[in-house]
């Protein structure tokens, strides 16, 4: 998922539901549309503080020259002055010198959704970081009707609680047991990617984690691809432990499945 960062000031006033706009020299490819998780530097250079307070939903953009920029339009955005030297001095503080009149920015006006509780984040999780050795892993799938709308979420975090992806999909109509499925083996997959030596799962399957695990075997014919899937996926770590949790420990991941379902319309259920 995409991060947009802000001082500390700046996100509580969003928090707090006064602010709806930031100016970018843009970086992300962000589009109207995209959900974006908010980061607040609680101390600027302290990033191992800074924490995702919830998410932005992109309502908006357009596109200026910087010289060409309407001041108006930044009313509700981080200047607190509203003159093109404060705007110059603002986007320079982060971007660099080499920005003048003829860069290219975005106005970005957006809806933010606050989370119930903040989650740590990382500096590394979006810096292309592609080597982390030991992780924890909550995976969750869920069906709207089992069959019915599914989809799968997991959540990655280091030994010390630290954020390190998200991730959620809307699978189509499937069973409950192959929605989890997707969702173990999503996660495993990137853990994979990132070169993950250590993994631990947590999921709230019973049959999925006792399939694992070889306590129960797998007998519906639907799951067979997807736990051979699994296992071979399984293989590729030097550690590797699944274990059952209670649901209200698996929110993390649950919340995405059901961010998944909550954001399809009518006309993407496919029967």
């Amino acid at each position: 998922m995409k991060y947009l960062k802000f001082n500390h000031d700046y996100a509580v006033s969003i928090f707090e539901g006064l602010k709806n706009k930031t100016i970018r020299i843009d970086d992300k490819n962000i589009r109207v549309g995209d959900v974006i998780q908010l980061v607040d530097k609680v101390s600027s250079n302290k990033p191992q503080q800074w924490t995702i307070t919830g998410e932005i939903n992109v309502k908006g953009i357009q596109v200026f020259k910087l010289d060409d920029v309407p001041l108006e339009l930044l009313e509700s955005s981080e200047l607190v002055s509203l003159d093109r030297d404060s705007l110059y001095d603002f986007l320079r503080r982060f971007y660099g010198e080499e920005i003048d009149g003829e860069s290219i920015v975005k106005i970005i006006t957006f809806e933010f959704k606050p989370y119930t509780s903040a989650l740590p984040y990382m500096a590394q999780a979006d810096s292309g970081a592609t080597n982390i050795n030991e992780a924890i892993m909550f995976a969750d799938g869920g069906s709207r009707g089992n069959p019915g709308p599914s989809a799968a979420g997991f959540v990655v975090m280091d030994t010390a609680n630290n954020l390190l992806e998200t991730w959620n999909k809307y699978l189509g109509i499937t069973t409950n047991n192959q929605a989890e499925y997707h969702a173990l083996i999503a996660g495993m997959e990137w853990c994979r990617q990132k070169n993950v030596k250590e993994l631990q799962v947590r999921m709230d399957s019973m049959l999925v984690v006792n399939q694992l695990k070889g306590i129960f075997k797998v007998k519906n014919r639907d799951l067979w691809s997807l736990y051979e899937t699994a296992k071979k996926l399984q293989a590729s770590f030097k550690n590797f432990s699944i274990t059952h949790v209670p649901r209200e420990m698996n929110k993390l991941a649950d919340r995405e499945v059901n961010k998944a379902l909550d954001a399809i319309k009518d006309e993407d259920v496919v029967q």
